[in-house]
């Protein structure tokens, strides 16, 4: 094993590898319950999706990892990508939903949209193009694609259980305690408030160093939860055998069905063949400069940068989450991609692949407690999603602002995440505030041609689609 894994090399031992196994895992353990929410958009009736989505949430975080410590040998943990299932959800459920259409059929061509952009993926990544790109993108924009994605996820969480509330003249606001105090009660803004309390518990455990802070704020959560709303938790073991079958009815067969490749390039699915050409670049995009963020911030808290600043091994672990997505979506959820929580597991002191191994095999134990997954109530999720956008963000104090040619497009990048609902407008609108700047200031350069390149096809994304 040491062997293998170069354990020793790596200044650390088989204890300090397992014990940072461990806590990856109970950072990031909330995407289990986390991420069939989000696909599903909390969207009552959608019970076979969410269950199919949970059991291929898991086993697409479980081969990503796995990949992670056999191929790569590095300490970083794979899994459905916060922000990317929003996206997802927004992209091909919703509109089902607000139609009375079919939300399955919408769920399965989304699902061929993930599968054909993780293809792309492996392909960019197996002919270092992905890689040239990572480096060619500007530096402001890398720090700003990950803490943009932070407050949408955070912004997410707050609309989930209230916390933002719609206004008809402001648009949006704060949860109206004193309304429920004098209308409702309180029971009506009860999800908000331990929402609240939820962030608050895993944030001053966290101050305390408490290891698997946010997993012990989600459960503590529940518990309050249920002791407030006087109700009790219902254990269905036979949901079990049923998240299975759900899984392999509409999760599994959905990219391998006729039906689904036509659904995904036609109108009333995804809006016509351009949209589903933009919806891949997008999920391209998207999936790229997240898993860029998060293995330059990761490798570097680990020091494990090579001599140009770079991760080591980039090109493998690109491929890594490369594979995983397309795993993903054969299986049926959306694009996985490395998770910014692996910082947790290297701050514990994991520098090799036998961690991610941890990582992996934890993720595959929790296939059979989707009984336990499914009491746990939104408010008690929704803190973990503010808590990793407070994470996200910290990546902006990278960000040059005394030169408005970083400042400007790094604002525009993080800012429009949330006010669009959409990380592919934050990053489209940066690239392109960043090459115009660049010219019109005279500074642009050849190794700025890519991010010209990209801000163009968002231009053409936002005159042809609507999103």
């Amino acid at each position: 094993m040491d062997k293998f894994f170069k354990i020793s090399e790596h200044g650390s031992n088989v204890k300090t590898e397992i014990i940072a196994g461990f806590t990856t895992f109970f950072a990031m353990a909330y995407i289990v319950f986390v991420n069939p929410n989000q696909v599903t958009g909390f969207t009552e009736g959608l019970d076979n999706m969410w269950n199919a989505v949970y059991v291929a949430s898991i086993l697409a975080a479980t081969i990503g990892t796995l990949l992670m410590s056999l191929y790569a040998r590095k300490p970083f943990a794979q899994a459905c990508g916060m922000g990317l299932n929003s996206f997802f959800f927004v992209s091909f459920v919703l509109p089902q939903v607000i139609s009375g259409g079919d939300a399955v059929a919408g769920y399965q061509a989304g699902l061929v949209i993930i599968l054909i952009s993780g293809v792309i993926f492996l392909l960019l990544s197996v002919t270092g193009a992905r890689q040239y790109i990572a480096r060619a993108m500007p530096e402001c924009l890398k720090k700003a694609i990950p803490a943009g994605i932070g407050l949408f996820i955070t912004y997410i969480g707050f609309q989930n259980v209230g916390i933002i509330q719609t206004n008809q003249y402001t648009l949006t606001q704060f949860v109206d305690i004193h309304g429920a105090i004098n209308g409702d009660g309180l029971m009506t803004v009860a999800p908000a408030l331990l929402a609240l309390l939820g962030f608050l518990i895993i944030v001053v455990l966290q101050k305390f160093n408490v290891k698997g802070n946010v997993i012990i704020g989600i459960v503590a959560t529940t518990v309050i939860y249920y002791i407030v709303t006087g109700s009790a938790p219902s254990f269905d073991m036979a949901q079990i055998g049923q998240s299975f079958r759900d899984f392999a009815d509409i999760g599994i067969t959905g990219v391998f069905s006729a039906e689904s490749w036509k659904h995904a390039f036609s109108p009333a699915f995804v809006g016509g063949v351009f949209s589903a050409i933009m919806y891949i670049i997008t999920f391209c995009l998207v999936d790229m400069f997240d898993t860029i963020g998060t293995l330059y911030g990761t490798a570097s808290q680990a020091g494990m940068l090579d001599e140009n600043g770079d991760p080591e091994d980039l090109d493998k672990c690109m491929t890594c989450d490369s594979i995983a997505t397309v795993a993903g979506a054969v299986m049926g959820t959306s694009t996985c991609t490395t998770f910014v929580e692996s910082a947790s597991g290297v701050a514990a002191g994991g520098r090799t692949g036998l961690t991610s191994l941890i990582v992996s095999g934890c993720f595959f134990v929790c296939l059979f407690l989707s009984p336990l997954a499914s009491i746990v109530p939104s408010c008690a999720t929704a803190p973990a999603l503010i808590y990793v956008g407070v994470l996200m963000l910290g990546n902006f104090k990278q960000v040059d602002m005394s030169d408005m040619r970083s400042a400007a497009p790094a604002f525009l990048t993080l800012i429009m995440m949330p006010l669009t609902y959409s990380i592919a407008n934050g990053i489209g609108i940066g690239s392109i505030a960043y090459t115009l700047i660049s010219i019109f200031t005279g500074k642009f350069e050849k190794k700025d041609i890519m991010v010209a390149v990209i801000g163009a096809l968002f231009c053409l994304k936002f005159i042809f689609i609507t999103m």
